[in-house]
């Protein structure tokens, strides 16, 4: 008897193959999507990694020592199970297709040729994985200077690079191009005539970050955009523990130099 169910329910499962075979939906991914293991970059990557290392470093923008400190750093966090459906897409993988992504800027459509996964799976990998990279970084490579003397210290840095006294690091904004969302209207158009999100960044004398914000509508002006983040909030709110006059040099003001702009902000 259970045989014979066994039996009935194989019948079935081919019967609904055959009918998604018909929709042209037979399969869950492209046979070629299937066979990542042969297709992909991987195997010119470490052809690259064994004998051009050089070329290794334009494809990822960063040497092989680096890239593994990264992925030692992510790997426990972008890791997936294998299933008994599928092999998952390893953290290695995850991480070399999101690099090549921020590297070149191409579409998930046309990154699926060199990585083959399909755009779906990049659509949640990519993201994912970005989130993963900011995360581990953050507190090593991005800190925000919490007292008067980091704030000097980056002052005196500025000043000895670029002749410039008590500056606490160069702002400004980038406007990231993005597809019109739907039903958006003019909320994100720019006046470079075109839909974007803003990146706003405050950099130090070594062009390292210390603040970033990113969402703003393209539409907002760069004093609009400042005005949104918390970094805005906490200077009129006098919670940066910026240098009083008493230490600056000259007793003068502290300030953030807009140095696209040529002019800079008084903080007061």
């Amino acid at each position: 008897m259970l045989r014979k169910k066994k039996l009935i329910l194989l019948l079935l499962i081919l019967l609904l193959t055959n009918e998604r075979g018909k929709n042209g939906k037979r399969f869950w991914v492209k046979e070629w999507l299937r066979d990542r293991e042969n297709l992909s970059h991987m195997k010119l990557l470490k052809r690259l990694k064994d004998s051009s290392s050089e070329d290794f470093k334009n494809y990822l923008r960063m040497d092989e020592a680096s890239f593994r400190k990264l992925l030692t750093l992510v790997k426990p966090h972008i890791k997936r199970q294998n299933t008994v459906m599928r092999k998952a897409i390893s953290a290695e993988e995850r991480l070399i297709v999101t690099l090549r992504y921020l590297a070149t800027g191409r579409t998930f459509e046309d990154l699926k040729f060199s990585a083959i996964i399909s755009p779906q799976a990049l659509g949640k990998i990519i993201p994912e994985t970005c989130e993963w990279i900011y995360k581990a970084l953050k507190k090593e490579y991005m800190k925000f200077p919490k007292t008067s003397e980091e704030w000097q210290e980056i002052a005196y840095n500025i000043e000895t690079r670029w002749n410039f006294p008590n500056c606490g690091g160069s702002i400004d904004g980038k406007h990231l191009r993005i597809v019109k969302p739907a039903n958006s209207g003019s909320y994100f158009f720019n006046y470079k005539d075109y839909h974007s999100i803003v990146l706003m960044a405050l950099v130090n004398a070594d062009y390292e970050f210390i603040y970033v914000n990113v969402g703003c509508n393209g539409r907002v002006s760069d004093g609009g955009v400042l005005e949104y983040t918390k970094f805005y909030d906490k200077l009129i709110e006098k919670k940066l523990n910026l240098p009083s006059n008493d230490v600056t040099k000259h007793n003068l003001n502290f300030v953030l130099w807009q140095m696209m702009r040529l002019h800079y902000m008084k903080i007061f």
